[in-house]
């Protein structure tokens, strides 16, 4: 085995500019060529990168107070409505909250041009947004309306917070009913005649350390564009899905719980989507660099697209009925490939995810690195894991 490195002493040699930093693509290729234990002795982190739909995502905006003062109880951005039930002028802001009298959805019912993740976008683009709140008044909190157009610039905060982004591996939605259906995963035509994935694979950060022997709380990321932090375990965090040999979950198990600043943000790696018959959401774009602290850690990053099984799952009456709905697994070379043979038929796939733009994250995220203007950040604690494989 390697000897084992610290973050102490990565931070060191990124600080002096003599990391060795390549992408989770690259490592593939060196581990073969020079053998894992020289790959591990060698390289000093291996970046990760994702691009993609994640639903689960918003952001906290406080507003500052007005005068008067007001307890803001309803808040509507660009007439999309934010949560407001926190402090006076704080507000939740969700990616998949739809605007109010969207002219899209009179015309075609369920269909939405503009939501939440709209809005997030315009905010870190610097557009102008029309804010009205209104209020039920209090002795300290006089005021019951209030309307403004606003930049980001105005709001005293602006925070992302996405309480599950980075799902380890996800379903390949497909559809068996005699029916075209309109989901989250795309458009699914009848009789399993297409099949859509997501996720960056071997580039995917989760599936890069499997057991999450380097990722937690304080986990310094690439997130929108700026430097966020993984806040902790994401909601539907479920490590003990069954495994492949390799240690891949042969379904979503790991997600990440992320924030960082919006301000610092930019608009090609956060982005407003619809989806049609769905509703609207967030893509995001999500790198986390993976420190390479021993032979075993380097070993989990030269996973391949081969060895990446993802579950074949009927969203046409399975998933709405919450049941099982498994068909078998497709690997990720084969969904790469853009289609794959399912009992002497062959599926045409196509991804929700963007691998060239999770390889640009990887990329430049090692190139913040090599030039020292992103160290790693050594977790207080790491993600529940499976028994046993947790780094204390």
């Amino acid at each position: 085995m390697a000897s084992e490195k610290t973050y102490e002493e990565i931070n060191a040699k990124i600080k002096k500019g003599k990391a060795v930093v390549v992408t989770a693509e690259e490592i593939i290729g060196i581990a073969k060529e020079v053998g894992l234990k020289k790959a591990a002795e060698k390289v000093d982190v291996v970046t990760t990168g994702t691009f993609g739909i994640m639903c689960s995502s918003g952001a906290f905006l406080n507003f500052g107070h007005t005068k008067p003062k007001m307890k803001m109880s309803r808040v509507w951005l660009n007439d999309v409505a934010a949560y407001g039930g926190l402090a006076a002028v704080d507000a939740y802001l969700g990616a998949t909250e739809v605007r109010e009298g969207d002219p899209l959805n009179n015309i075609h019912p369920g269909e939405f041009a503009y939501g939440g993740g709209h809005v997030l976008e315009d905010l870190v683009a610097g557009k102008t947004i029309k804010m009205r709140a209104t209020a039920y008044g209090t002795d300290c909190y006089p005021s019951r309306k209030f309307e403004k157009l606003l930049t980001i610039n105005d709001l005293r905060d602006a925070v992302l917070y996405s309480p599950r982004n980075c799902y380890q591996n996800y379903n390949v939605g497909v559809n068996l009913t005699s029916k075209t259906i309109y989901t989250y995963m795309g458009i699914l035509r009848p009789r399993m005649a297409n099949a859509n994935y997501s996720g960056a694979g071997q580039l995917s950060p989760l599936i890069n350390d499997p057991y999450y022997k380097t990722i937690g709380i304080g986990t310094r990321i690439f997130l929108g564009g700026g430097s966020g932090f993984v806040a902790g375990p994401g909601t539907q965090h479920a490590p003990n899905e069954p495994r492949n040999e390799k240690g891949i979950p042969l379904g979503g198990a790991g997600t990440l719980a992320v924030t960082g600043d919006l301000k610092q943000m930019n608009p090609q790696w956060l982005r407003g989507v619809s989806v049609t018959g769905y509703g609207t959401s967030l893509m995001i774009g999500i790198g986390v660099p993976i420190p390479i602290l021993n032979e075993e850690i380097l070993e989990y990053t030269t996973i391949e697209d081969k060895d990446i099984q993802a579950p074949l799952i009927d969203y046409g009456a399975a998933y709405p009925n919450a049941e099982s709905g498994n068909l078998g697994y497709v690997n990720f070379e084969q969904l790469k490939s853009g289609s794959f043979e399912y009992q002497g038929k062959q599926v045409k796939t196509a991804p929700l995810s963007g691998y060239p733009r999770a390889l640009e994250i990887a990329e430049t995220l090692k190139q913040w690195i090599l030039h020292s203007s992103f160290y790693l950040g050594q977790p207080s604690q790491t993600l529940p894991s499976v028994e046993g494989k947790e780094e204390k």
